[in-house]
């Protein structure tokens, strides 16, 4: 069976730990689109990690763990990021890399930091890993995918041609110095030194999984807000972060994906710019920040304090229909316990009409939340197992959350660890 473990708003949703969780039934834990631009967190036996390429089921050795075709491949990324987990004492995962991912360039980081430097106070708040540039390239059809490591002819033909192209750009624009042939023909042996022992055709791979009956779990990052066709754009990433993409990401079938779970958090956060109606400032926002996520909501990736915000009911509930949602997991619930009342986004207003439904980019700006106060539950609900031992205040307020959204709320996360879940 093939389930997808996604995000429902802007990323930072607590996926990680779900996928983590979830791997424990798993065989196969699939990355299907995006890159090292953003961190997993992730609470285990082994202690506390921040995965950026690794798919979060890494941890448990009877998993396979593939990076599939649709991921922005940082080479030395991931294998930075496999020997971090193996000198702590995780045990050497099983990976598998597609021959038809695509690899990111050396080049691809600097023209991120560069158009990020020149377009100053616009800028999209990346982090300047490369991204964006990387799947420009990709869909350029000037990209390098991973089985043209093995073809020494092409690749030095395509350096060539690649030089060319962005050395215009890196001295009329950016003023850089020009990239040299050379020196890309050296980046792209190390890589395939690096990354040979683990390439294969994937999609054959789980195809034979599929039919073998095997669980596989398709990863996503991000959330539905930062998807580049329904997120808020411009301010969205560059792959797409819906489930429906894992199909084409992983390389099987759409009508394989038997699960849509799509983790939401308890309340809100994002990293980077862009629309966020719910978003609060000040001492409350720093409050909510300080206890949130497992010590404090920074940017896995970046360390950048997240910007907070109040559940928001019309992003979330958008953000469940887009993803297919079978199953809603809710996260970072423990977090709110210190709150006498929790304000609640239940709809925009926008230029005076009231709307939950969620709207395009420049409509979204100009909306303002509609706030409803919950009681609060006012202790500490970690280490609880069972629903019915919730503090009434609080299965209400995911009672109200699960029929404003219109999506089942089937497991609750009232901590960081692997165990700290209650499934309804």
């Amino acid at each position: 069976m093939v389930k997808a473990v996604v995000g429902a708003n802007w990323g930072d949703e607590g996926k990680g730990k779900i996928t983590d969780m979830l791997a424990k039934e798993a065989d196969i834990i699939v990355r299907f689109q995006g890159g090292a631009n953003a961190g997993h967190t992730i609470v285990n036996d082994y202690g506390k990690f921040a995965l950026h390429s690794l798919p979060s089921g890494v941890f448990y050795n009877h998993t396979t763990s593939i990076i599939g075709n649709g991921v922005a491949l940082n080479i030395p990324v991931l294998f930075k990021e496999i020997q971090s987990i193996v000198d702590r004492n995780v045990p050497m995962p099983k990976i598998l890399v597609s021959d038809r991912a695509q690899m990111v360039m050396s080049y691809h980081i600097l023209f991120d930091q560069c158009e990020e430097e020149r377009l100053g106070k616009n800028s999209f708040g990346s982090t300047k890993s490369g991204i964006a540039p990387f799947y420009s390239d990709k869909y350029a059809k000037i990209g390098f995918q991973v089985s043209e490591l093995f073809d020494e002819e092409l690749l030095k033909e395509k350096v060539e041609r690649v030089c060319e192209t962005k050395n215009v750009i890196l001295e009329h624009l950016y003023h850089k110095p020009a990239l040299k042939p050379e020196d890309l023909l050296e980046e792209l042996h190390s890589y395939r030194d690096m990354v040979a022992p683990y390439v294969c055709d994937t999609s054959a791979y789980l195809y034979e999984a599929i039919k073998a009956g095997k669980n596989i779990l398709l990863e996503g990052q991000l959330g539905s807000l930062k998807d580049p066709d329904h997120g808020i754009y411009p301010m969205v990433t560059s792959s797409s972060t819906l489930a429906a993409y894992g199909a084409i990401g992983a390389g099987i079938p759409p009508y394989e994906i038997k699960k849509i779970i799509t983790v939401c958090k308890a309340y809100s956060s994002a990293v980077g710019a862009g629309a966020f109606v719910s978003e609060i400032f000040g001492d409350e926002a720093d409050e909510l920040r300080r206890r949130g996520g497992d010590g404090g909501e920074f940017g896995a990736t970046t360390g950048r304090p997240r910007r907070m915000g109040w559940f928001d009911i019309v992003a979330s509930k958008y953000g469940c229909r887009i993803q297919g949602t079978t199953d809603v997991a809710f996260t970072v619930l423990d977090v709110l316990g210190y709150l006498d009342e929790i304000p609640v986004c239940v709809a925009y207003d926008i230029d005076g009409e009231i709307t939950t439904d969620f709207p395009t980019t420049a409509k979204l700006e100009k909306a303002k939340p509609v706030i409803e106060k919950l009681p609060g539950w006012k202790c500490d609900i970690r280490g609880i197992k069972k629903y019915e031992d919730l503090p009434e205040n609080c299965r209400k307020y995911i009672e109200f959350v699960e029929k404003k959204i219109g999506f089942p709320i089937t497991m609750v996360s009232n901590g960081p660890g692997r165990d700290d879940i209650i499934y309804r």
